[in-house]
């Protein structure tokens, strides 16, 4: 169970802070279930969550040493460029990934994103309007979890990451 102030990643709203936990007033079969209520550090709403929540994936944010330890992995990876001939199957492909909330899957999905636009652009395409949406996706959870753990801003993220690869 997450205690109050702590920083965690919760689905696709990506980093929260755990701002109470406490049981709703509500006239169902939930009444007297504890609830996290979190705020998203990055989006402009409150989340209400059961703490046994068992349909959206929550987990701490990651620390320092594994934000660096994930960027420093980042220049050895190889990923080549995901394509599929339908769109819903590629949809799927990039959701599937990006609900792991794994960091490294999300960096090896955006630089498969990046090689494909790479590939298209060479070719006088534009990038598809699918994966630019995945690659935005996949780049907040991954800079704003990298913020919170290195202790910086989330628009310098992708500096401090160029920096350091």
């Amino acid at each position: 169970m997450f205690c109050i102030g702590d920083k965690i990643i919760y689905g696709n709203s990506g980093v929260c802070e755990v701002q109470d936990i406490t049981t709703l007033d509500l006239n169902n079969a939930h009444a007297g279930e504890l609830y996290y209520v979190l705020k998203p550090l990055y989006q402009t709403c409150t989340v209400y969550t059961p703490v046994d929540n068992d349909k959206v994936l929550m987990r701490p944010v990651i620390s320092k040493r594994e934000a660096e330890k994930l960027i420093t992995k980042i220049p050895k990876m190889r990923v080549d460029a995901y394509s599929c001939e339908s769109l819903n199957e590629l949809s799927g492909h990039y959701q599937s990934v990006i609900n792991t909330l794994d960091g490294e899957e999300l960096i090896r999905l955006t630089m498969s994103i990046y090689t494909k636009n790479q590939l298209r652009t060479e070719q006088k395409l534009k990038p598809g309007a699918i994966d630019q949406k995945y690659m935005k996706q996949a780049e907040d959870l991954l800079f704003g979890e990298f913020a919170v753990a290195l202790g910086i801003q989330k628009e310098e993220v992708a500096d401090y990451i160029a920096g350091k690869v």
